[in-house]
């Protein structure tokens, strides 16, 4: 099976494709593709301190420790200094130790969300996210390359390397906690503190946010937060139908509300402290509300198209620009790292804000949620109450439809484009957008958005409505094309 190293990096399942073999030649295309003299290119105004250094870091997966030191090796083989986490870590602390220790790049292994059984590997750039799409293509160029000529890995011994000093264990949340503590006030939050349970979903964000807020007065009960590579079982995502367990421990007054963070902490959800779930939109909407109103920051927003319009009507508000991606946070990385960013995110839960770096952040937005409901001295329910007065209401669903064969994505919008209604649920279809699929907006803001997947026979659908009878419209229009398609 072919190894393709796309945008963000290869997921694959553990012993099938994700075997050490080919981690082994995943890493030399890596070490190759940096040694190359073109990794360098496309930004200016970064200046890479350390241009044989690599930072290395892993996830609680099954097997993630000994795949970094393997990886490890295999740099080390290519005479790169490597910088490996001593133990699991959120990926936004390794991307972080990135820009801290001047590499030139990062490797994270984790599979994220995704089941148990995958693993993956994060390729990160010298600025602290995800490596360009010309970064990955460069990796599997020399991954196709190599095989051609049948050329395997260099390969060193663990111990021999670290005696040479080329890999060197280190800790990467200590110099990481002082960066969020630039961005967080924890000053507010120990003026107000909070009771709080924090759900790890058994990811390397464990511990975390519990370590940070120590010193605050915060009162910290975390559940899911002991090794356990299985995740008892469920995909480590922080989406609704994965929460029983921080919606159990609210419910017995473990705390006043919930955070939860994904397999490698680069996602965030939240809870009530009547457990409803807080989705990454609210979440997004309420930090931007927070730093525009509270801190007076100013700038432009960015969000990928599958995300609220609340982020629209309260950008108008403010006076913002807004600018619009195609789905994934790598097109967010884009705009930070070229403008004056206020914040960016996408509906899946990552975001990021100004004097971060461009990658989502669930450790981070957790403790700015923590700090809202502290300096704003009302419950998580009472704000997301209030945002919806100001710019809801607002109801969103999802739905992955399998399609009947593999569609072309150009022939599709096509399509949809051509035989675009002009209304849909009795409402006014006000605008059509082709960002990625095709998103028909209407007069109240409501939209629906139909996006076909590239390597799948799926038709995601994406529904936001004033009303729930309004978003079930939406969606059963997006259901009858996908009968249509089918």
């Amino acid at each position: 099976m072919p190894i393709h190293f796309g945008t963000d990096g290869w997921r694959a399942v553990i012993s099938d494709t994700f075997t050490f073999h080919n981690l082994r030649n995943v890493a030399q295309a890596i070490a190759d593709a940096i040694a190359s003299g073109s990794w360098e290119n496309g930004l200016e105004g970064f200046q890479i301190q350390n241009k044989q250094t690599v930072v290395v870091g892993f996830d609680t997966r099954f097997l993630s420790d000994r795949y970094a030191a393997d990886v490890a090796r295999v740099l080390a083989a290519n005479g790169f200094t490597v910088y490996l986490a001593q133990s699991d870590a959120p990926t936004p602390a390794i991307s972080y130790a990135v820009r801290h220790l001047g590499a030139i790049a990062g490797v994270m292994i984790t599979a994220s969300h995704n089941a148990p059984r995958y693993n993956g590997v994060k390729l990160k750039s010298y600025y602290g996210g995800s490596a360009t799409a010309e970064q990955c293509r460069r990796v599997e160029v020399f991954l196709n390359h190599n095989e051609e000529r049948a050329r395997g890995p260099n390969l060193m011994d663990f111990e021999i390397a670290r005696q040479n000093g080329l890999i060197q264990r280190f800790n990467p949340l200590p110099a990481y906690g002082e960066h969020l503590r630039s961005l967080i006030d924890f000053d507010a939050i120990a003026e107000n503190p909070q009771r709080i349970v924090v759900d790890s979903m058994y990811g390397s964000g464990r511990g975390v946010i519990k370590g940070f807020l120590q010193g605050t007065g915060c009162e910290v009960q975390e559940i899911r937060g002991e090794m356990n590579p299985g995740f008892g079982g469920i995909h480590p995502e922080p989406i609704r139908k994965h929460l029983g367990a921080l919606a159990g421990a609210i419910s017995t007054h473990m705390g006043n509300f919930g955070l939860a963070t994904d397999g490698d902490a680069d996602r965030i959800g939240a809870m009530d402290e009547e457990g409803h779930f807080i989705d990454p939109h609210k979440i997004m909407a309420l930090a931007l509300k927070y730093l525009v109103e509270e801190r007076g920051w100013k700038g432009a927003v960015v969000r990928t198209v599958s995300t609220t319009s609340m982020i629209d009507r309260l950008a108008r508000k403010y006076g913002l620009t807004v600018y619009e991606t195609p789905v994934g946070f790598n097109y967010i990385a884009e705009y930070m790292l070229k403008e004056d960013i206020l914040i960016g995110g996408e509906e899946s839960g990552g975001m990021s804000i100004r004097g971060h770096i461009p990658e989502g952040d669930g450790i981070l937005m957790g403790l700015l949620l923590v700090e809202m409901v502290a300096r704003w001295r009302r419950s998580l329910t009472e704000l997301v109450d209030e945002l919806l007065k100001e710019a809801g209401p607002s109801h969103y669903k999802r739905l992955d439809l399998t399609l009947s064969r593999p569609i072309a994505k150009d022939r599709m919008k096509q399509n949809l484009l051509a035989s675009a209604p002009d209304r849909i649920g009795g409402m006014k279809v006000a605008d059509i957008r082709a960002v990625d699929g095709i998103k028909y907006l209407l007069e109240d803001d409501s939209w629906l958005l139909i996006r076909p997947s590239g390597t799948e026979p799926l038709l995601r659908v994406y529904a936001e409505g004033r009303s729930v009878e309004a978003m079930d419209a939406l969606i059963d229009f997006g259901k009858e094309i996908a009968a249509k398609t089918g």
